[in-house]
């Protein structure tokens, strides 16, 4: 039984708690009496409590995220009732600011704020072993910040079932420069680099291991230049099929030597998530942002032409200043320069942040409950930011699935006379699914289908000959061959392309996609 348990409630199963493995890296001497248990948030607070005490750890640090503080509210309320000599150190981003209003706190012994990769094993050994001269440990503990040199690396801590099953993360670099008033990077300490060549030794054993998918959590990979492309060209000599790598991008930082190492990376092998947020250069200045977007704009072409990238894109609705219809006219641009994924999230108001000093003038209100996201604007009325929730479920089903490559084209041509915007063609399209009763989730592939085609269908100038063929296609390049009747029926070749891959699955399906969902569609259709 161990001393010590490390336990986190992570989103889903396929996350593996990258800070837990930090802190039992780091434990030293107290490394033989701890231990990892993970859970997530779909299973019960008193399942996860009965887990825990059947190990009968003496001390349990648990990590506090803003998917995970309900549950784990409520699973810390259980254990100190069942086991009040449990002593529990709370850590995380979401105990680390405004912890005096937390029940959570409240609840626990201990919260480490900050980065505690080195300071909890220090908390632990002095509980653990107390020595008469020390002082007992206050309930809020600052983690002073670790120097990276120092840190012992996690990677050699995901286990053969973390390999086969989970995303790995791995991260190079600490911190970010910038200062979006919505982000918590932006209370970082400057950006920090791990050594290169103890970093790049960890890579080369988890692919002898058999990894093939790398996700990178630093904020600003291509900040640091020749970090970045001694990354990139660790990789591109030990590329081999089925390699998958995501990189958090600076969207206008794409110099020419990373360029020509992106450039020869075989299609889908790369992914580049892109916080762009907003294009309201209004909206920018308010939060602190700054992105160039000329620069921004040819990157994005660069990357749609001459790579073969996959492209995620990040917008936020719901930010200080930004309406609806601004935010439709920057949604509109980034679809035009081709990213095959747009996520559209809605402000969260996480703790810490200065994004609170805007509330009054911009009548901004947030929800109490996790993951606080904001209910109303000045500009964005509480029916509004509901429609703009829906619009991000749906587009994450239509737009950004790649199942619907060439047909979702066809919703921008509604109405014919009009000029084409795709927001607000499909703003009206996810009001009428709304209007349907179509929940945002759990909706069947055929069903999917069977929606979009009744909803084209009826628009103006719009028949089942022309959709058809179309709809067909897209059917088709998911790997189904019989149409349903009501599609035309009989069967369809599957598009040139859409052969099994080892990519993620929606990463294979834009990789077969031949088109881009943005693609010019001939006004004749």
């Amino acid at each position: 039984m161990p001393d010590i348990l490390l336990a986190t409630l992570n989103a889903k199963f396929i996350h593996a708690a990258f800070g837990l493995r930090y802190l039992y890296a780091n434990l030293g001497d107290l490394q033989p009496r701890a231990a990892l248990a993970e859970f997530d948030i779909n299973q019960k607070p008193i399942e996860i409590a009965e887990a825990i005490l059947a190990r009968e750890p003496r001390i349990l640090g648990l990590g506090i995220y803003i998917w995970n503080v309900r549950p784990a509210t409520e699973l810390v309320g259980i254990l100190k009732r069942a086991r009040p000599d449990l002593t529990i150190i709370l850590g995380g981003p979401e105990v680390s600011y405004e912890p005096d209003e937390q029940e959570i706190v409240r609840l626990a012994d201990h919260v480490i704020t900050g980065e505690a990769d080195l300071k909890f094993a220090e908390v632990c050994l002095g509980l653990l072993e107390p020595t008469a001269a020390a002082a007992p440990w206050p309930k809020l503990i600052a983690a002073e910040l670790p120097d990276l040199n120092q840190l012992a690396l996690p990677y050699d801590y995901y286990d053969a079932r973390d390999v086969a099953h989970r995303v790995i993360y791995v991260e190079a670099s600490r911190g970010c420069p910038f200062t979006c008033e919505f982000c918590l990077s932006s209370l970082d300490i400057p950006v920090r680099q791990f050594p290169l060549d103890r970093f790049l030794g960890a890579l080369q054993r988890l692919l002898d291991r058999g990894v093939t998918q790398f996700k990178f959590v630093d904020r600003t990979f291509n900040l640091h230049l020749p970090t970045s492309t001694a990354i990139l060209r660790f990789f591109l000599q030990r590329w081999r099929p089925g390699l998958f790598i995501h990189f958090e991008l600076v969207p206008d930082r794409l110099p020419e030597p990373l360029r020509e190492l992106i450039a020869q990376f075989p299609p889908g092998a790369l992914q580049f998530e892109v916080g762009l947020q907003t294009l309201n250069e209004d909206v920018e200045q308010l939060i602190s942002r700054r992105q160039n977007h000329a620069r921004l704009d040819e990157n994005f072409r660069w990357l749609r032409a001459h790579s073969g990238v996959h492209l995620h894109a990040d917008l936020i609705a719901g930010l200080p200043g930004e309406s609806l219809a601004s935010f439709g006219a920057g949604f509109d641009r980034l679809l035009a320069l081709g990213p095959q994924e747009i996520q559209v999230g809605i402000l969260k108001r996480l703790r810490g942040t200065p994004i609170i000093r805007h509330d009054a003038e911009w009548a901004m209100a947030y929800s109490p409950h996790p993951p606080y996201e904001v209910l109303q604007t000045r500009h964005m009325d509480f029916a509004t930011l509901g429609r703009m929730r829906r619009f991000a479920s749906f587009w994450d089903i239509y737009g950004n699935s790649g199942n619907f490559t060439e047909t979702l084209p066809l919703l921008w041509l509604v109405p014919l006379t009009a000029p084409a915007s795709p927001f607000q063609s499909f703003l009206a399209f996810s009001d009428w699914l709304h209007g349907q009763g179509v929940k945002t989730s759990g909706i069947a592939l055929i069903r999917q289908y069977e929606l979009l085609w009744q909803y084209l269908c009826a628009q103006p100038a719009r028949t089942s000959e022309v959709i058809g063929p179309v709809m067909q296609r897209d059917y088709a390049r998911g790997g189904r061959k019989d149409v349903p009747a009501w599609l035309g029926g009989g069967s369809v070749e599957r598009p040139k392309g859409g052969g099994k891959s080892a990519l993620p699955k929606r990463q294979a399906r834009h990789l077969a996609e031949g088109v881009l969902p943005v693609a010019p569609v001939d006004k004749a259709v």
